[in-house]
């Protein structure tokens, strides 16, 4: 098996990334469990140059197959934001702040589309790189609802999501339908169709 950095040194992300991705051969790691402790300033202006320089920076160090990923919210209303900057959106502290903003933000427009984005990087040991981009359609809810999730999932209503804000779900819906889960998806379907996964699992 070869090792697969994860451009990330998130708990759930990290154990979601192991159970997609090790019956490909590989041993996927946490950038901390690799070693590795640096913080990539994302610079990008797009979700796929800021997960390219995660992934690029973590490729530079190991010359490793490396996945890093960026996503965030896009609420039509309001020219697309937060978009880059769903994790520290306008300075605000907290998710559940950032929520409140957005539904008030919101409280005199009629047009409610929003959609997440999720671009995963990958990157193989050679340094030839993919890209793989998932998009979640909905709307914006006019409350908060839910206790699971995180981030904007209790002011997100999906396109499957039957009138219910994803965090009204068990984790388990997000993990199907999500613009992670798609991304992951495409992601996926490439190493079937390439001798990448074939080679780690002979090594």
């Amino acid at each position: 098996m070869k090792d697969l950095i994860i451009a990330s040194n998130n708990a759930g992300k990290i154990k979601e990334y192991k159970e997609i991705l090790e019956p490909y051969g590989f041993n996927v790691v946490s950038q901390s469990e690799a070693g590795i402790n640096i913080e990539v300033e994302e610079t990008g202006t797009t979700f796929e140059e800021n997960a390219h320089l995660k992934a690029y920076a973590i490729y530079e160090l190991t010359h490793k197959n490396v996945i890093s990923d960026d996503s965030g919210l896009e609420v039509e209303a309001l020219n697309n934001e937060p978009g880059i900057y769903s994790a520290r959106y306008k300075g605000i502290e907290t998710a559940d702040e950032r929520n409140d903003y957005i539904i008030n933000a919101l409280k005199r427009k009629r047009n409610r589309k929003a959609k997440f984005n999720c671009v995963i990087c990958f990157i193989d040991e050679t340094g030839h790189e993919e890209m793989f981009k998932g998009i979640w359609n909905g709307v914006i809810a006019k409350e908060k609802s839910g206790t699971n999730g995180f981030g904007y999932d209790p002011i997100f209503i999906s396109e499957d999501g039957n009138g219910k804000t994803t965090a009204s779900y068990p984790l388990e819906f997000k993990e199907k339908y999500s613009h992670r889960a798609k991304a992951t998806k495409l992601l996926m379907k490439y190493l079937e169709n390439s001798d990448i996964s074939k080679k780690c699992k002979k090594s």
